[in-house]
């Protein structure tokens, strides 16, 4: 039997239905780390009372494009509430870019708000507050609990679609009913 861990890395957490008393009810997270060091992620449908107009209000940023200003931002997860993440798709990189995929990246460096400002930041991206965490083997031993479904990250996911529609539309890609899923653990 092999010992060797599977990453998570650029999968797609999906909270299952039985965590509806957590801080990740019904929540969608990506999973940007994944390694022997622990796992980090950042929750990709949950959008916050603050706009990236305050962020960058807040940072002695600003910008005249209106959409921007009113685009809201995301918690992250319940971890660093106040640290900024970007996550974008874009060959481009930034002081403290972290490659996800060949596709996407998360930059928590104020250089990614000022090209994003100039127009010449990522196609696109999700700006978020906090993140989630999990020390080794946490995030497994979550998984064997029945805690998440996973699913390869899918970009029109994170990117496109209504906030409220991505949970099920994650575990819709995976073919899976959360409406049908029991609470109930059991390992034959």
């Amino acid at each position: 039997m092999s010992t060797e861990m599977v990453s998570l890395k650029n999968h797609l957490l999906i909270a299952m239905p039985n965590t509806h008393n957590s801080v990740f009810d019904r929540t969608v997270t990506l999973v940007c780390v994944n390694d022997d060091q622990g796992s980090f992620g950042l929750t990709i449908n949950r959008p916050i009372k603050i706009t990236i107009g305050d962020i960058f209000q807040q940072l002695d940023l600003s910008t005249d494009n209106n959409d921007l200003n009113k685009k809201l931002a995301l918690s992250g997860g319940p971890v660093d509430g106040t640290q900024g993440f970007v996550l974008h798709d874009t060959d481009k990189h930034w002081e403290s870019t972290l490659r996800i995929s060949d596709e996407l990246a998360v930059t928590s460096s104020r250089d990614i708000l000022e090209d994003i400002i100039k127009g010449n930041g990522p196609d696109n991206f999700l700006l978020t507050l906090g993140c989630a965490n999990w020390s080794p083997q946490q995030l497994e031993d979550e998984m064997m609990s029945n805690a998440w479904l996973t699913c390869p990250v899918k970009n029109n996911i994170v990117f496109e679609l209504p906030y409220k529609q991505r949970w099920k539309a994650a575990a819709d890609s995976m073919g899976v009913d959360l409406s049908r899923m029991s609470s109930s653990i059991g390992h034959a």
